[in-house]
């Protein structure tokens, strides 16, 4: 063999070797470069994550922070078409225009009728750009149900684009647009979970329609909880909200949703979503979902098309001082296992309800709010040490998280069926129960295995009225005793030594505790 083809045949296997034994290769599995498969990347966005500078300098403007951050804050209008009600058709509107605009004539009711008309509404938003080919974080109440979105760049030279929502997360009020745009200018978002009560903030949007407006502020508040202030959705469905709001007294009004809530470095610490107010106008409490809760979304919904969150499979609630009290605890500190669901992570460590989780992953938990946001980022499939308190003692699991499923079927509970009797009687003082018969059964919507007395009357000045004890709900245990007509339940009220009665009640589909003191 002449040497030409000697070096032919060597140089290849010499070639081959250094990128086998090449240290790039065990640093990164996925070096090779040929038939790899491609993964669906999550949008390219700036983050600065260092600490704000709180020095006591006072700076005289912010122009050159609203010159940054401004041109990433985006106008979203809506439109969507809704059908008008005969109800808004004047009552003394002639025949002949009653049929034009599809009301039928009360003379002529059986005869064909005409199609009802169609209207459609306009709805004004704010976004934030996050990446520079197009993505938009806003709220979803912005875009939710609507027909059209177009989108308003402050430095768009040829007008509005038309978005596409990529996807949404009621969950926590936030949805991802997408517009065929290249080189935008995309913000930096910061790091919430440095933000501290009374560093300045700007609020970036456009309030009422009337232009891109911004305004000043500080943080009032952290980990503000809301969905006990205002209904957050129409069924106000509140139990599964993820809710860690910063509160500002920066103005904030409508059209401010989904706008950007800036430090005073131009980073994007929050995305602004909501206001308390009786009149509808800013009143200087407002709240912003932070951006780190808001970019754990982004990139779920970018990459997945969906939001993935840990699962316990537990239902819990509010540990009140109440509630405490008739655990024999002096604090209450901690989320209240209100139930747990059958064949889930919690369920095959041994979980029970009336447990009291304390710890996850070393980390104490304050309240039940805190479990869940503590939950919802862990991936599916991963292991989290759980610490307890049960019976008064403390005890030690490991659970494994299943997905979070779309909706959480009611948890059930068990015991013999019990012949209805027509008796009732006084819990406590202003709470009058009574057994729960087939009537009441169907006229609550109440399963089969639903078991207990049904709560008939409330005095609206009672402690029970205060404490969320409503007509109609059906108590199924009193500290921890089942229930399962009056007798019963007066029997098991007497037998608890607290002045606080711990009451477990169905209610519209799910299990809760209600705390009950027995007198005023």
């Amino acid at each position: 063999m002449n040497p030409v083809a000697s070096c032919r045949l060597i140089l290849p296997i010499i070639a081959f070797a250094l990128i086998w034994t090449c240290p790039a290769r065990a640093d990164n599995p996925d070096w090779w470069p040929f038939g790899k498969k491609e993964e669906k990347k999550t949008a390219e966005i700036v983050v600065n994550q260092a600490p704000l500078s709180r020095d006591t300098k006072l700076t005289t403007s912010f122009s050159t922070i609203v010159k940054q951050v401004a041109p990433s804050v985006v106008t979203i209008k809506t439109s969507k078409t809704v059908k008008l009600s005969a109800q808004s058709i004047p009552p003394m509107m002639e025949p002949f225009l009653r049929r034009f605009f599809g009301a039928p004539d009360d003379e002529d009711s059986n005869g064909p009728q005409q199609p009802v008309p169609r209207q459609k509404q306009q709805g004004l938003g704010s976004g934030v750009i996050i990446s520079k080919d197009g993505y938009i974080l806003t709220n979803n109440h912005v875009v939710e149900g609507v027909d059209e979105i177009l989108v308003d760049l402050p430095i768009a030279k040829d007008g509005e684009y038309k978005a596409t929502v990529i996807g949404t997360d009621p969950k926590t009020d936030l949805a991802i647009l997408k517009i065929d745009a290249k080189d935008l200018p995309a913000a930096t978002l910061g790091d919430s979970s440095k933000l501290e009560v009374g560093d300045i903030v700007l609020a970036i949007g456009n309030p009422f329609g009337i232009g891109q407006t911004v305004t000043m502020g500080i943080v009032s508040a952290l980990g503000r909880k809301i969905s006990d202030r205002m209904a957050m959705d129409e069924n106000s469905e509140r139990r599964d909200l993820y809710e860690d709001f910063i509160q500002t007294d920066a103005a904030i009004n409508r059209g401010n949703s989904g706008g950007a809530l800036i430090d005073a470095e131009g980073r994007v610490v929050g995305i602004n979503a909501a206001i308390i107010s009786p009149s509808g106008g800013n009143l200087g409490i407002g709240f912003a979902i932070p951006i780190n809760m808001a970019r754990f979304v982004m990139e779920q919904i970018i990459k997945n098309g969906k939001v993935s969150r840990g699962y316990l499979g537990i239902e819990i609630q509010e540990l009140t001082p109440d509630l405490a009290e008739t655990y024999g605890l002096k604090s209450s500190a901690g989320a209240l296992v209100a139930g747990v669901n059958p064949g889930t992570g919690a369920d095959k460590a041994g979980l029970k309800k009336d447990d009291i989780i304390t710890e996850l992953n070393g980390k104490a938990v304050d309240d039940a709010a805190g479990l869940r946001l503590m939950v919802a980022p862990l991936p599916p499939g991963s292991i989290v040490k759980i610490k307890y308190l049960r019976d008064g003692k403390e005890y030690n699991v490991d659970v494994k998280l299943s997905e979070l499923p779309d909706k959480l079927s009611a948890l059930n509970d068990t015991g013999s069926e019990t012949p209805p009797d027509a008796t009732s009687g006084a819990l406590v003082p202003g709470v009058t129960i009574q057994n729960l018969t087939t009537e009441f059964r169907q006229q609550l919507n109440a399963p089969k295995d639903v078991k207990g007395v049904v709560v008939t009357n409330i005095d609206p000045n009672s402690s029970a009225s205060e404490g969320g004890l409503r007509r109609g709900a059906i108590i199924s245990e009193i500290n921890g005793k089942p229930v399962a007509n009056v007798k019963e339940a007066l029997d098991a009220a007497k037998q608890v030594k607290t002045k606080v009665l711990r009451l477990y009640v169905w209610e519209g589909g799910n299990y809760h505790y209600v705390p009950l003191r027995k007198s005023e």
